[in-house]
């Protein structure tokens, strides 16, 4: 069984401690050996620049990580730098793709050239905020609430010229909106439905079928507070969320993207990338193995450029 995963924050984590060992390290969530033996075929790699590093570091930051994405990431035996379709397509059977991805565009302050630098080195994602105000538009939790700045709506312009994804995880309602106006290839990488957890960064059934309309795709994340209001989160939590996306009409536009690394509490049963074998048993209860192949892979990697 493929596994795409839409996001995780491994490089994060290696960047924070260059003793951290992506081969097989306890600490890590997300490990080359657990991937090796459970599946993986896809991993989306998150460049997050956390929120203590000075404005002035950042881009350079982004940069290291790209650096330990080659060093820790693809110097694993079968693994393989994705830059489009096509690489995908000539992945042998027992290689796994690695996609960088940008988390928030803090990295790229106003300039139009860092991000397109980026882009140049290989990023296939651009997250346009975390969760609050940059230069681009508005996170999900700043009170302001606006929309894409003029640089934003440039950010999307240049996204849609290098057909990569715009991911819209993370930005404000209104900057959702100004997205779906302008994006011609969107995601939400790691969401899930505001309707039956009413956390901030999950989306409103509106959301939802824009994002459906547009051809997007909703990666169901693992983060326990945006599937349950209750203290601990379950398979079944998961579960809830993926059949309610299908039930608005996403069938063919929800996946998974597990936050794993970026998340310091996990769902029960779902602790690190080897859990997604009991995931994956529980899915198989539930529906047809051509359904499972499409939520486990094949809805993300068909949208891939």
């Amino acid at each position: 069984m493929m596994i795409f995963d839409a996001h995780c924050d491994v490089l994060m984590k290696i960047w924070l401690n260059k003793y951290i060992s992506f081969q097989q390290d306890p600490s890590l969530h997300v490990t080359y050996k657990e991937m090796e033996r459970v599946g993986a075929k896809i991993q989306l790699f998150a460049i997050y620049i956390p929120e203590g590093v000075p404005v002035e570091q950042r881009f350079d930051v982004a940069l290291e990580m790209i650096q330990l994405f080659h060093l820790s990431i693809l110097s694993m035996p079968n693994m393989k730098f994705i830059q489009s379709r096509k690489d995908v397509n000539q992945l042998k059977e027992n290689e796994i793709g690695a996609v960088l991805t940008l988390e928030g565009c803090d990295a790229i302050g106003q300039s139009i050239v860092r991000l397109q630098t980026l882009i140049r080195l290989g990023v296939r994602s651009v997250g346009l905020t975390w969760n609050y105000a940059n230069n681009v538009a508005d996170g999900i939790l700043e009170e302001r609430g606006a929309g894409l700045s003029t640089f934003g709506k440039e950010v999307v312009s240049e996204n849609n010229k290098a057909n990569i994804w715009t991911d819209v995880s993370h930005v404000s309602v209104r900057g959702f909106w100004d997205v779906m106006e302008r994006a011609e290839y969107v995601i939400a990488s790691h969401s899930n439905a505001y309707n039956l957890c009413a956390h901030p960064r999950n989306l409103q059934d509106d959301q939802i079928s824009a994002l459906i309309k547009k051809n997007g795709v909703i990666g169901i994340t693992f983060v326990p507070e945006f599937l349950s209001s209750t203290a601990d989160a379950t398979i079944q939590d998961v579960l809830n969320h993926l059949e309610y996306v299908c039930s608005l009409g996403g069938e063919h536009h929800v996946g998974f993207g597990s936050d794993f690394d970026g998340i310091d509490k996990t769902v029960k049963g779902l602790h690190s990338y080897r859990n997604y074998e009991q995931l994956i048993n529980e899915l198989y209860k539930h529906y047809s193995s051509t359904q499972v192949q499409n939520f486990l892979y094949y809805n993300f990697v068909k949208r891939l450029c």
